[in-house]
């Protein structure tokens, strides 16, 4: 398939940034530069030389870190164009995260930032080299270590033409384009494997749905490691030709420096992200009047919070979104004409021509008002999680249909309401956390014999982890500053439990499992702040 040609959702990455390259305008807002589609597809032309250079080829995994900048970008679709599958890293990641999903993955290049306020991922990478012997190749954006490479010299490599064609057409719109981990409820975090026309589907959806185009800017704050960013930000501007006003990394007055100054049109962002914006004191004096559409995703929208966003941004519909690695982003969304109360009491319903359907424990479609698990089919579905044969079995069914794990009610009108969560996850500041995974490190702690832990709601971040915890027969209990100093040093800072409740015992099934119900009745009972130290 020649490139630039046909329907944008049955091209490859590569092929729909040629296009936009040809349509023309502005793609991305990076401080007082601006960059063309034009302009940054020769970019990508040369992340592409490079990554040829350096022995990548297509299907070779490539984990990328750090903030959203146009040197990411520029890894990802030079990577794309070339069919190289993308392992983003979210910089909050240490060793366990890091480790395991390079390692599982089997990523064979590393592309990095240098370093974020507090760790220095080239300093860690160097040393923690023998352990990640896949990996042949590290670039970073900066000095990074010796023998490791820069972006700069990436990206000087001479564009063989020729080379650089012949790979292009080796990529197929169903080829993998990125592995997203997301943390898996037995501990594993598993690798959501996105194609190229996955990605494409469920952008266009999107774009289509809010009729966006050329006029519009969206504000690049959510992480680029994550749907939110990747596809709902950045491949939805891509297919709608619309412009992406940058922000390295979220901060509530960055985020409204970078509205008012590029006239941002689409904001998307969670929750707790419009608390923060909206709680600042000089929020009433900010110029946010360019704001046509408020998209709020991550988790339910509180009719308060959803009234205080229409009043902060008065020139603007506000929307709820629905979406998951699974999905490659967005699959169900507030319609256009959906009231206030609509859009605050449901998820929305499905867009393009996706399907959902509710199906019971039996895997009979359920009628309408009946809750039971959520099903997406449609071209936006994922490919399955990587090197991970049952996981996809149990998620990814035969006939196409995704199982969220979502237990929702669809309405006659096709709306679905959230009724609560499959599993146990829970959803602290936007993030997607297990209670498993921090379940297991607290476990290994010497002073604690048992763990468990819920999401409970929380003014600001929307739910957090609630822990209560064992001591280990004999050992003096452990206290709050201890268990959070010791997840700290091993989880992502979003993964750390905000709160700790030591007992001497936890409630039990009968087959002794713990009794993750009973411990959100125990929660609901327990009179506010007796048994628990706030920690941040």
């Amino acid at each position: 398939m020649a490139e630039g040609e046909g329907d944008m959702r049955a091209m490859t990455v590569g092929a729909a940034l040629a296009d936009a390259a040809e349509r023309g305008g502005a793609f991305l807002h990076d401080g007082d530069d601006t960059l063309t589609f034009g302009r940054f597809d020769e970019l990508a032309d040369r992340v592409a030389a490079g990554l040829l250079a350096r022995g990548v080829r297509r299907g070779d995994r490539i984990g990328l870190l750090g903030p959203n900048t146009p040197q990411w970008l520029a890894v990802f679709f030079g990577a794309a164009r070339i069919g190289a599958v993308v392992v983003p890293l979210n910089v909050r990641y240490r060793e366990r995260e890091l480790s395991y999903m390079l390692g599982q993955s089997g990523a064979r290049m590393v592309v990095s930032v240098d370093a974020v306020p507090g760790f220095d991922f080239a300093a860690f990478f160097d040393g923690f080299r023998a352990q990640l012997p896949d990996v042949r190749d590290y670039v970073f954006f900066g000095g990074g270590f010796a023998g490791s490479v820069s972006f700069d010299e990436l990206t000087a490599t001479p564009v063989d033409a020729a080379a650089l064609t012949a790979a292009r057409e080796e990529v197929t719109p169903d080829h993998p384009l990125l592995i997203l981990y997301t943390s898996g409820t037995t501990g594993r975090p598993k690798g959501a494997v996105i194609t190229h026309c996955g990605i494409l589907a469920s952008a266009s959806a999107q774009a289509e749905h809010f009729a966006m185009g050329p006029g519009d800017v969206q504000l690049g704050h959510l992480p680029f490691n994550h749907v939110g960013g990747i596809t709902c930000t950045i491949m939805t501007a891509l297919v709608s030709g619309g412009a992406v006003a940058l922000v390295p990394a979220f901060g509530p007055d960055a985020s409204l420096r970078a509205i008012e100054r590029h006239r941002v049109t689409v904001l998307a962002a969670v929750p707790t992200m419009y608390v923060l914006m909206l709680g600042r004191d000089d929020f009433a004096d900010r110029d946010v009047s360019s704001v046509r559409i408020c998209i709020a995703g991550g988790s339910n929208m509180e009719p308060a919070l959803a009234e205080t966003i229409r009043r902060g941004f008065p020139a603007a519909s506000l929307y709820g979104l629905y979406g998951l690695s699974e999905s490659s982003g967005a699959c169900v969304l507030s319609r256009r004409d959906d009231d206030p109360e609509t859009v605050s009491r449901t998820l929305g319903a499905v867009i393009g021509d996706f399907e959902a359907r509710v199906v019971g424990r039996d895997g009979a479609v359920l009628p309408p008002g009946e809750a039971g698990e959520l099903q997406i089919r449609g071209g936006c579905v994922a490919a399955g999680y990587w090197d991970m044969p049952a996981e996809t079995a149990e998620v990814f069914l035969p006939d196409g249909w995704l199982a969220t794990g979502d237990m929702v009610e669809m309405e006659p009108s096709g709306h679905l309401v959230l009724r609560g969560r499959k599993k146990e996850m829970y959803i602290q500041g936007g993030f997607n956390v297990y209670p498993v995974e921090i379940e297991n490190v607290l476990t290994a702690h010497p002073k604690v014999a048992m763990a468990a832990g819920i999401g409970v709601p929380d003014d600001v971040l929307g739910e957090v982890g609630r822990f209560y915890v064992v001591p280990r027969p004999g050992a003096e209990p452990p206290t709050a500053e201890e268990l959070t100093a010791y997840c700290r040093d091993r989880l992502a800072d979003y993964k750390v439990p905000r709160q700790f409740v030591v007992t001497t015992d936890v409630p039990l099934t009968p087959v002794g499992k713990i009794h993750k119900s009973l411990l959100k009745e125990r929660h609901l009972a327990d009179s506010q702040g007796a048994d628990a130290r706030e920690v941040s």
